[in-house]
């Protein structure tokens, strides 16, 4: 049985600009790896409401599970949550658990819940809270997406709320063979054995280490026992 697809979705000017530096793909695809999810798209859109509509409907339609990183604050340029609503057709406006968990973390704080920190509380119809133990506002699910916040800290505490109602697969296994030969010298017996064994992703990365150009070939594969008789084959195409 094949494992359950994904997508990412991460929504910023400042991502596209190279303002700010996302990390959350890196880390999300790695966790998902582990909970045996094959993410399979990644895609960056801009602050723009039409360009999110359309990225959340495709990428929505087309994979299990879609993650969306950012633009779920509380200024005018985080449009994120409308967007989905959108998407969905659905309505969207403040919720009374969410304000609960604003106005009680605020008045904490001793700071007042104005109305820019309210606009974190405005959660599409049927949606359903993702927990941020981080700083309370909450993302959510509506449908199979799910939305979150782009700050890293945040972003990751809510993916261990989120992975811990998923069921997954087989977490893929990788084995790596690190070769001192440049990938045209690799290509033509590596294409071959990738025909032999289609079974299984065959990768190859080059490298440059003291001054001499290598190339890691990297088997993945679900099936460890597969994984291994593979990379035994590998090893001897290379030894020859």
């Amino acid at each position: 049985m094949s494992n359950p697809t994904a997508a990412m979705l991460v929504i910023g000017d400042e991502i596209l600009s190279g303002r700010t530096r996302d990390a959350n793909a890196h880390y999300l695809a790695g966790e998902l790896t582990q909970a045996g999810i094959d993410l399979k798209e990644v895609r960056f859109v801009s602050d723009d409401q039409e360009a999110i509509v359309a990225a959340v409907k495709h990428l929505s339609d087309r994979y299990a599970h879609v993650f969306t990183s950012g633009g779920i604050g509380p200024t005018h340029d985080d449009i994120t949550a409308d967007c989905i609503a959108a998407a969905f057709g659905k309505s969207i406006d403040v919720r009374d658990d969410a304000r609960a968990l604003l106005q009680a973390h605020y008045d904490a704080q001793g700071k007042e819940l104005n109305e820019a920190r309210l606009r974190m509380a405005r959660i599409p119809e049927g949606a359903s809270l993702i927990d941020n133990p981080v700083s309370v506002a909450p993302g959510f699910m509506l449908g199979n997406v799910y939305v979150m916040a782009g700050v890293p800290s945040v972003f990751r505490a809510m993916v261990a709320s989120v992975l811990a109602g998923i069921s997954g697969g087989a977490p893929l296994q990788s084995r790596t063979l690190p070769l001192l030969r440049g990938e045209g010298d690799v290509a033509a017996p590596l294409a071959k054995f990738a025909s032999q064994y289609s079974d299984l992703s065959v990768g190859s990365y080059p490298f440059q280490k003291d001054g001499r150009h290598g190339t890691n070939i990297v088997l993945r594969g679900q099936d460890q026992a597969r994984l291994d008789t593979a990379f035994e084959e590998l090893a001897k195409v290379f030894s020859e």
